[in-house]
């Protein structure tokens, strides 16, 4: 069954799974509004009159009238000297996620272009021909002109593209993989499908969703860390909470209270225990993780908003006939969640490495040193934790802001641009760090857990413990870390324990 876009009205559930392959449709009526739209833009070029980027040159060229005659060379010659981009190309479900928001995004009816154009984005998608698409070449302003260069190179057949089975083609090849002909393009066509923020939009929304499963799993691997020290869960009480007032923090004190009810450990040191606090990285998790759950959600609705934007310029208004100049495709809201989602993405490291750092110290875990089975002959998980530490590094020093920068393009006409797209795509490699991370404190939380034997933790928990040991069985003596490192971070890649995490995340609930 086909997945259906509605333009303008895309819920984050379905943005998230149209990162993956499979057959969608535009909803019914779209058309009606594109051809009006398109007829506009004829009107306007048999008048004469002038309009950007329709019958003149582009960015400091725009004085630069252009002949009837020239306008589809104008167009073609558009595509092909923007298409500079550089560096590998972007993930395939990142490419997906650009052409569905492309296609939505024209499918509105105010970008000037035929159906046409948008029927062979959609059937490009349904056949998983994916544009070969450079991940550097874009400032977030005018729109991600290069790497969506790349993406319209491959509908007029030229360019590369990527076949399901994985094979490196030629763009006409492509589109006979997807029985489409090369798009001749129209007057405004190159233009519309040039100029927009699909690129930048789809990277952070890419990473939103990965960072939502990143944080359900760290809820899962903390609350096992509070188990495997012996940790209070008092801080987690719903009147403390009530007293601050942020959603997130009792939110995320909420899912901790219930991932940790029936805790035989929790209860076997309830009366009796002389620590009267615990450590920050154990007793302030819902401060920290509450903090990072308000920012996803804000991230989340910026980035909902993007996604069902239209971000191209000029934008035609068939029922007036005007084509006005404007600058939606300035990517800066799309750079500042992008921002956010890296200061989230490095707390969650942070607070992580700092409950692995925790569970190594016989001081502050009462556990045997770095969980060692025996200590001085073997080393336990002490290089995992370091292996956490240096990867925490990286990633804070990934979260600079971006936003903040700008460098001026195109002669000093495009004066501020956003760097969205370079903010968005720096955090596949922190999210790629914060998912090892995650994966080191499952299998050293686990760890700890079992070494309270008989004693057993909460029914969540103990399923959360029980994926783990499919893929990592307990240590009873020193061995290789990296390969249970490696299947852990799967896991965690997966969702697998995110699953069991009980907080809303904007993507599940719609």
């Amino acid at each position: 069954m086909s997945r259906v876009i509605v333009p303008g009205a895309i819920p984050l559930r379905l943005l998230r799974d149209l990162r993956q392959a499979g057959p969608v449709a535009l909803c019914e009526g779209w058309r009606e509004g594109v051809e009006a739209s398109a007829s506009a833009v004829t009107s306007v070029v048999a008048r004469g009159e002038p309009a950007y980027g329709v019958n003149t040159g582009f960015g400091r060229l725009s004085t630069t009238r252009i002949a009837d005659d020239k306008l589809a060379k104008l167009q073609f010659n558009l595509v092909r000297s923007h298409a500079a981009g550089v560096g590998p190309s972007l993930p395939d479900p990142v490419i997906r996620l650009v052409i569905a928001l492309k296609a939505a995004a024209l499918a509105r009816g105010y970008s000037g272009v035929r159906p046409a154009v948008i029927d062979s984005l959609v059937r490009l998608l349904c056949a998983d021909a994916l544009p070969v698409i450079p991940a550097q070449g874009s400032v977030g302003a005018s729109g991600d002109l290069a790497p969506l260069a790349h993406l319209a190179l491959v509908l007029i057949g030229e360019g590369e593209a990527k076949l399901p089975s994985g094979r490196i083609v030629a763009g006409s090849e492509a589109l006979l993989f997807a029985d489409l002909e090369p798009l001749v393009l129209a007057p405004k066509e190159g233009l519309a499908l040039l100029n927009g923020t699909q690129v930048s939009t789809a990277l952070a929304l890419d990473a939103l969703f990965r960072l939502e499963t990143c944080f359900a799993t760290a809820l899962i691997t903390g609350a096992m860390a509070v188990d495997g020290a012996r940790g209070a869960d008092t801080p987690f009480d719903a009147r403390i909470q009530d007293l601050r007032g942020h959603r997130g923090q009792a939110d995320v004190a909420a899912a901790l209270r219930e991932l940790l009810a029936g805790s035989m450990i929790r209860d076997s040191h309830r009366v009796g225990d002389p620590r009267v606090q615990d450590p920050y990285s154990l007793r302030c998790q819902p401060q920290v993780m509450g903090a990072v759950l308000d920012l996803i959600r804000f991230a989340a609705a910026t980035l909902l908003t993007e996604a069902n934007a239209v971000t191209d310029n000029p934008l035609v208004f068939a029922e007036t006939g005007e084509i006005l100049s404007g600058g939606n495709f300035h990517a800066e809201p799309v750079a500042f969640a992008a921002d956010i989602l890296a200061l989230a993405t490095a707390e969650v490291a942070n607070l992580t490495e700092r409950r692995i750092a925790l569970l190594m110290d016989p001081a502050l875990s009462g556990l045997s040193p770095f969980l060692a089975a025996d200590p001085g002959l073997d080393s336990g998980f002490m290089l995992a934790h370091v292996t956490a530490a240096a990867l925490t590094a990286e990633t804070k020093a990934l979260a600079t802001p971006r936003s903040t920068d700008t460098i001026p393009t195109s002669a000093n006409q495009e004066d501020h641009v956003s760097m969205a797209t370079a903010a968005a795509h720096r955090l596949g490699a922190m999210l790629d760090k914060l998912e090892t991370i995650l994966a080191i404190e499952a299998l050293v939380a686990a760890q700890a857990v079992e070494a309270h034997r008989p004693l057993r933790s909460s029914e969540t928990l103990e399923q959360a413990l029980s994926l783990i040991r499919i893929r990592a069985p307990r240590w009873e003596e020193d061995r290789v870390a990296a390969t249970d490192i490696a299947a852990l971070r799967a896991l965690v890649a997966e969702g697998g324990l995110a699953l069991l995490s009980p907080v809303a995340l904007p993507s599940r609930a719609g």
